[in-house]
C-alpha cells in the first residue's frame, strides 16, 4: 500500500487491454490506485494499468470539486463496464500519463457503470457530468485507449497544459 509511479505515455503497457484481477490482486491494487491518487493534488481518478497492474481496476472521487454536478464519492471499481449512457458534451481533459497536454474529448454526460466492489459485491453507479465522464476516462484505460485517441482533430483540439509559476 503506496503511492505508485505513474507510466507516462508512450509506455506499452498503456496501450494493452487489461485483464481481471485475480487471487489476492483486489485489495492491494486497490490501495495503491487510491494511495496514488490522492499522492496527486488535483487527481480524480486513476487506472490500475497507469499504474502498472494489468488488471480492470479503476479508482474516481471528485468530492469537492467544482466541476463535479453527481459525487459518488470514493469508488473503487472492480471490472467497470458502461451500463447505459446519455447525452453528449465536448470538454476539456488531462491525464497523469500525458502531463503536458490536455484535449477537448466528446463524452456522454449521463452514465450507469456496472462493476464490482473491492469485497466482490456487485455494484450499479449512476453519474453524470464531470464525474461521468471521469468514469469512462479511467474505463477507456481498461481498453488501452488514452484520450488523445478520442480527439476530432490533434491540431484543433489538444492544448499544452498551462503550469502555475510556483
Amino acid at each position: 500500500m503506496a503511492s505508485r509511479p505513474v507510466l507516462r505515455y508512450p509506455h506499452p503497457a498503456l496501450k494493452q487491454v487489461a485483464r481481471a484481477p485475480q487471487g489476492g490482486e483486489v485489495e492491494r491494487v486497490a490501495a495503491d490506485l487510491i494511495d496514488t491518487m490522492r499522492a496527486h493534488p488535483g487527481c480524480v481518478g486513476l487506472a490500475a494499468p497507469q499504474i502498472a497492474e494489468p488488471v480492470r481496476m479503476v479508482v474516481v472521487d471528485v468530492s469537492g470539486h467544482p466541476r463535479a454536478e453527481s459525487d459518488n464519492g470514493l469508488l473503487v471499481l472492480v471490472e467497470p463496464v458502461m451500463a447505459a449512457a446519455g447525452g453528449a458534451e465536448v470538454a476539456r481533459e488531462g491525464c497523469l500519463s500525458i502531463p503536458d497536454l490536455t484535449a477537448n474529448v466528446r463524452r456522454a454526460t449521463e452514465i450507469a457503470v456496472t462493476g464490482r466492489d473491492p469485497d466482490g459485491r456487485p455494484v450499479r453507479v449512476e453519474s453524470r457530468g464531470f464525474e461521468a465522464r471521469c468514469l469512462l476516462h479511467e474505463i477507456d484505460h481498461l481498453d488501452g485507449i488514452l484520450f488523445l485517441d478520442r480527439v476530432d482533430s490533434l491540431k484543433r483540439d489538444v492544448f499544452r497544459r498551462k503550469r502555475s509559476a510556483h
